[in-house]
């Protein structure tokens, strides 16, 4: 899900035509020692957080179905996580860096969520809204001072950029489809000769397989529907008159 994810992003901004004017795009993480090497107007987005929203974790399975509609596995819900990416452009001049900040800043901030036409992989198959967030506030994380403390750099202005996505859940296949009635068999256990597994041993006939053919419509809640039922002569029901 993480690199679905990144993945979304790169193409978000390349859509907002950054490689067009020779900036390179990476997700490196930006040390002292990468920023000494880089020679060319560079935006990073770096990965520097992982939380998973608790309060958003759910219980239960959900039916996978085919194109004919039958079920052929169950998944579990899927978990959610918020990714915190810190973005960062470099360059010469710290007024082409601010120039390049702003023009991602409105990108992210055009929509509140990623684009679906973005999405790959299992983000794409479960059809769910990825939620972006830029420079809000989130409990659990590092700060931004932090993170540049850990990375051992100078601190510089960035964008902190949260994605709300979710982890695909677990897949188990689902039995086959049930097409023939429950086939019952039943054993003569009252005679003097032999016992209960004998009927196995000796020969008998197959039991019988139990159809619903000549049944009225059952109608929406089956044939476990509750039915009106008569009383046996004399008895009445509580309250009620003898029948």
């Amino acid at each position: 899900m993480i690199h679905e994810v990144d993945e979304a992003l790169r193409l978000l901004l390349v859509e907002s035509g950054l490689q067009e004017g020779g900036v390179e795009l990476v997700f490196d993480s930006p040390t002292r020692e990468w920023a000494a090497r880089r020679n060319a107007p560079t935006v990073s987005v770096f990965l520097y957080g992982i939380r998973e929203e608790v309060a958003r974790r759910q219980t239960g399975a959900a039916e996978e179905h085919d194109a004919d509609g039958v079920v052929v596995a169950w998944r579990t819900a899927p978990r959610w996580f918020e990714l915190a990416y810190l973005v960062t452009a470099w360059t010469n001049r710290p007024q082409d860096e601010h120039r390049l900040l702003s023009e991602v800043l409105r990108c992210v901030t055009a929509s509140d969520a990623l684009p679906a036409r973005l999405l790959t992989g299992t983000l794409a198959q479960l059809g769910l809204t990825v939620g972006i967030d830029t420079a809000g506030q989130s409990q659990g994380m590092p700060s931004v001072s932090d993170v540049w403390s850990a990375l051992g750099g100078e601190l510089k202005p960035s964008i902190d950029l949260r994605v709300f996505a979710p982890l695909s859940g677990e897949r188990g296949p689902a039995g086959p489809p049930v097409t023939e009635g429950l086939v019952v068999r039943a054993t003569d256990t009252t005679g003097a000769t032999g016992g209960p597994d004998d009927a196995h041993t000796s020969g008998a006939e197959p039991g019988r397989r139990l159809r619903y053919h000549g049944a009225t419509d059952p109608g929406p809640d089956g044939f476990t529907a509750p039915r009106e039922r008569p009383l046996p002569p004399g008895r009445r029901r509580r309250g009620g008159p003898a029948r």
